[in-house]
């Protein structure tokens, strides 16, 4: 049995119990998958619960209070104030929640802790729940990924403490719980679970023994939350049909990809400077998130286009971006910047991979009305998968769930456009805790086979792979 504790190894050296806690457990194989699969379901219901909560909420917050609110605005104030007065307050409440509950952390924080402790603090799970409720509701451009991420990650991180399983048991689960939020979300499995285990890297998927188990978390979660929510399955956005791809797509998908490291860059530097100008009022909880909410509010009422966290403004850029010009959409795309960055630098709590994919959008609809030789998919897809690459270093993963959130068979021109991406911000990171897995950790006997069963169904000894295996140990 290896020493992660995943996998029982007819190869496995004996000397592996060196990497273990001797109080610690392991799993067979077989029961790493039945965690999965109870991680999946449990996330699946999870992701349930948490969208019908935040449905009936946005439901209220921008649907029904509006109706019964309007008719006592002032004359002196048109009733389009509602949304600022509505983010505004939504920030106080934020500020709130975040200083009577704490601050449950970000996804940074919890790509550190995946590297080391392996697991997600499951303490943390209902201050992040009721506060990432009140920031989506209230407009911020920060989607639910985040916390969905948080709850049932932390619950894999019990799971495997409950279990007293090793420290890289731990992490498994933890990673299964990451990608059943995320196959929930997403709607694209097998996208979503590696996407999950690319994220803490800055080149690359590291966590290789997760990946089965992941995935299977990650479609159990899928299929709960498609059964009881009954969202259909398949392409989320309608884009038009794209004529049969030809080599000009794939170059098309290049130079896209350079475009979107660039915008990638440009958000960067100014989220970078929102962080700089709020820094002083770090320790003021509760003004920095209702200053947050008041900037939110204000760029909203310039461009609508920029409240909430763009799941479902996306296909409104797709119906609507040949009516706008070009200007207007890069207005759009650099004023969404400036709302992703307030609304995490004052405390409201989410994921950016959608406001990130709305910045693509609309910039890539932008190129195709430059340049009518890009069709607008292509342009917008590519722009999408490039820009959220650049921030988030995923560049398999994005790619994958492009693919199936659009719908298309463009699988070829997004990695292209993602890779390239990639390549050219290899050197620049927004997440910080990004880094190389801890290769001490790592059991040679996940790595290394020391027999080869031959076609004839005879063992051999490959020459050097014992000096290799001390190699890897040392």
């Amino acid at each position: 049995m290896s020493s992660n504790g995943q996998i029982e190894n007819d190869y496995a050296s004996p000397s592996s119990v060196d990497y273990m806690d001797h109080d610690d457990r392991q799993l067979t194989y077989s029961q790493l998958i039945l965690c999965a699969v109870v991680i999946g379901i449990f996330g699946g219901f999870v992701a349930t619960i948490y969208y019908f909560v935040l449905e009936a909420m946005m439901h209220v917050m921008w649907q029904t209070l509006p109706e019964k609110i309007e008719p006592y605005f002032p004359s002196w104030l048109p009733t389009g104030n509602y949304v600022w007065i509505a983010t505004t307050i939504g920030g106080f409440f934020v500020g709130l929640a975040i200083y009577f509950l704490g601050l449950p952390g970000e996804m940074a924080q919890v790509v550190d802790k995946i590297h080391n402790p392996g697991k997600i603090d499951i303490r943390k799970t209902p201050a992040m729940i009721i506060a990432s409720l009140i920031a989506i509701t209230s407009g911020g451009s920060a989607g639910p990924e985040a916390p969905l991420v948080q709850v049932n990650g932390s619950f894999g991180s019990w799971l495997g403490d409950k279990l007293k399983l090793t420290k890289t048991s731990v992490r498994i689960l933890t990673f299964c719980g990451m990608s059943a939020a995320l196959g929930a979300f997403f709607g694209a499995p097998i996208g979503a679970a590696l996407f999950a285990l690319e994220i803490p890297h800055r080149r690359g998927l590291q966590y290789f023994e997760a990946i089965a188990p992941a995935i299977i978390a990650a479609i159990f979660s899928f299929a709960v939350f498609r059964l009881n929510t009954g969202i259909t399955i398949g392409g989320f956005y309608h884009f038009e049909e794209v004529p049969a791809l030809s080599p000009q797509n794939l170059f098309e998908g290049l130079v896209l990809g350079i475009i979107g490291a660039g915008l990638a860059v440009m958000f960067i530097v100014i989220f970078r400077v929102v962080g700089k100008l709020l820094k002083p009022l770090e320790h003021y909880r509760i003004i920095l998130a209702t200053l947050g909410g008041l900037s939110i509010g204000l760029i909203a009422l310039a461009f609508p286009q920029t409240l909430f966290f763009s799941e479902a403004q996306i296909q409104t850029v797709i119906e609507t971006g040949a009516t706008l010009s070009i200007s207007m959409l890069l207005a759009i795309a650099v004023a969404k910047m400036l709302a992703i960055s307030f609304t995490l630098h004052s405390g409201f709590l989410g994921g950016f991979i959608f406001p990130l994919f709305f910045i693509g959008a609309n910039v890539g609809y932008a190129v195709s009305l430059a340049v009518p030789q890009v069709h607008p998919t292509v342009g917008m897809v590519c722009l999408m998968a490039a820009v959220n690459v650049a921030v988030t270093k995923t560049p398999v993963s994005t790619s994958i769930i492009l693919s199936v959130l659009s719908g298309t068979a463009m699988l070829p021109v997004i990695a292209i456009a993602s890779f390239v991406s990639f390549v050219l911000t290899s050197q620049i990171s927004m997440i910080k805790t990004q880094r190389c897995r801890d290769l001490e950790e790592v059991d040679s006997s996940n790595l290394i086979l020391e027999e080869v069963a031959l076609v004839q169904e005879q063992k051999t000894i490959i020459p050097g792979l014992n000096q290799l295996k001390k190699l890897v140990r040392a």
